[in-house]
């Protein structure tokens, strides 16, 4: 992720942060959050094109999005900073073809285990009951079952990549509340796949996520 994108959601959060003001006793004692939700895997991929022998020129690849859950466990290290690892149920990712190959259709399935870690800074005070957040981090993913309909042995090189994301805490009470977030995340893999000629292509998933669920806090 570029710097001015990073810096556009922190600013998103400060802004949050300058409208919360309602205020909810909290247990000072809880150093841990776990998070259980939802998430909207929405890619916006680009690649370098498809090429190998007996490719048509203009032959590309276009990756959709997915939904799964998520899971996160964050430990407060400071007054209003945590570290946070985010985890969520390997979602199936399908691309389909594109350009000239568009006929094709489904071209390639694929699961991605995505664990990230984040710095995460919180605004605000403790006790609000609204309270935003922003975090920077590192993403690894690596894809698995990739498979295609066509017969051929097909690999993704494994990724890694900086993260950020911005969100908002509401406190149902001292230890239950709501979470949401939205997080850009970068993923970039190298495909091969091996069949009646080796073909080959470069895919810059640029991943960015909506989130939302429930929160525990001990």
């Amino acid at each position: 992720m570029k710097r001015h994108q990073a810096i556009r959601l922190l600013s998103v959060a400060v802004a949050a942060a300058a409208a919360t003001g309602a205020v909810q006793a909290q247990s000072a004692n809880s150093l841990n959050t776990v998070k259980l939700g939802v998430t909207y895997y929405q890619t916006h991929s680009k690649t370098d094109g498809i090429t190998g022998l007996g490719v048509p020129a203009g032959a590309d690849a276009k990756v959709g999005n997915a939904t799964t859950v998520i899971g996160t466990y964050e430990r407060q290290i400071a007054p209003d900073v945590g570290l946070e690892v985010v985890l969520g149920v390997p979602p199936t990712i399908k691309a389909e073809g594109a350009g000239n190959v568009a006929f094709l259709g489904e071209v390639l399935s694929a699961k991605n285990v995505a664990p990230t870690v984040f710095a995460v800074y919180h605004f605000g005070q403790a006790g609000q009951t609204l309270r935003p957040y922003a975090g920077v981090g590192v993403n690894y993913t690596k894809f698995t079952g990739v498979s295609t309909p066509y017969g051929w042995k097909v690999s993704l090189t494994d990724s890694w990549g900086l993260a950020a994301q911005a969100g908002v805490d509401y406190a149902l009470s001292p230890s239950l509340g709501l979470w949401t977030s939205i997080a850009k995340v970068q993923v970039k893999s190298k495909l091969v796949a091996v069949g009646a000629s080796v073909l080959q292509s470069t895919i810059d998933f640029r991943p960015i996520t909506y989130s939302a669920g429930v929160s525990y806090k001990y």
